[in-house]
């Protein structure tokens, strides 16, 4: 048996669409995997009913297929579906990584992302590799069809998870067709300095580039409360904040020594608009590990 944990992950960072995406260290999914004539797949944790044990519908199926390794699989959800916070991406990485080891495929990290992507189609209906990429490699990640490149960043985040679904395919129908000039050039200095704050490790710069005109806007009207929780984060020292992935959780950048108190804020704001949260302090941490 192989086990391996991945962790979830938050994509976008606001002016990264589909592009930029860190690994969190907390929370994981946890994946088992034994050899098998045939896939199986058991689901444990975090939202597990909702979540298909047909290899067909399920992520893990799909990077037990492109490997051409079947097996049985156990999840132990700790990234609840639908959450913003690479839900599936954690799963698909950690069976990608664990069933590479199982057969010896001898694949590199990098080489497993687009396999982890394909299985996360399955659910988001695209293959993206923004999500799969740092729950594998780790760290902050930028994700392009030429290539992915990581940075070993040490940023202090907060995320706060709403009682609230919002599906991947409900937020990607929102999402504007075309952007102005001027919103480009805005995003895209924007972008540059995110990722020179994450070259610093410096949650300032981080802050700055995590403002977004363009996506952002339009997927914040699917998440009661966020423009009150991004305000009470800022007020309890937030340098930058916005939506996690699809959302609907909401991530801040900050110091580690605020991180306590936007917690506290942010989850206290959406209990004033009437959402339950749960709220995690973290911070930009490793990918997928054996255990």
């Amino acid at each position: 048996m192989v086990t391996v944990r991945a962790p979830a992950t938050s994509a976008n960072l606001g002016s990264g669409f589909d592009v930029f995406g860190v690994a969190l260290d907390r929370p994981a999914d946890v994946v088992r995997v034994r050899r098998a004539p045939e896939t199986t797949i058991d689901v444990t944790g975090a939202g597990s009913q909702f979540i298909p044990e047909d290899p067909a519908d399920n992520t893990v199926g799909a990077v037990a297929e492109a490997l051409d390794a079947p097996a049985h699989i156990e999840i132990d959800k700790g990234v609840r579906p639908a959450s913003g916070l690479g839900s599936s991406a954690a799963s698909a990485a950690a069976a990608a990584v664990a069933l590479n080891e199982l057969y010896d495929r001898g694949l590199t990290r990098k080489e497993l992302v687009p396999i982890a992507a394909e299985g996360e189609a399955v659910v988001s209906g695209d293959a993206h590799d923004d999500n799969v990429a740092p729950a594998i490699l780790g760290g902050f990640t930028i994700a392009t069809p030429s290539g992915i490149a990581t940075v070993d960043a040490d940023i202090s985040l907060v995320t706060c998870l709403p009682d609230i679904v919002v599906s991947t395919r409900d937020a990607r129908e929102v999402v504007p067709d075309g952007a102005r000039v001027a919103d480009m050039v805005e995003t895209v200095g924007n972008a540059a300095t995110l990722t020179t704050g994450m070259h610093r490790s410096d949650p300032e710069l981080v802050g700055r580039g995590m403002e977004d005109s363009v996506v952002t806007p339009a997927r914040a009207e699917l998440i009661d409360g966020y423009s009150d929780v991004r305000e009470a984060a800022f007020d309890a020292g937030a340098t930058g904040v916005t939506i996690s992935g699809a959302g609907p959780s909401v991530i801040a950048a900050c110091y580690e020594t605020d991180r306590r108190a936007i917690a506290s804020a942010m989850v206290d704001a959406f209990d004033e608009t009437g959402v339950e949260a749960r709220v995690y302090q973290t911070a930009i941490g490793e990918g997928a590990t054996f255990h």
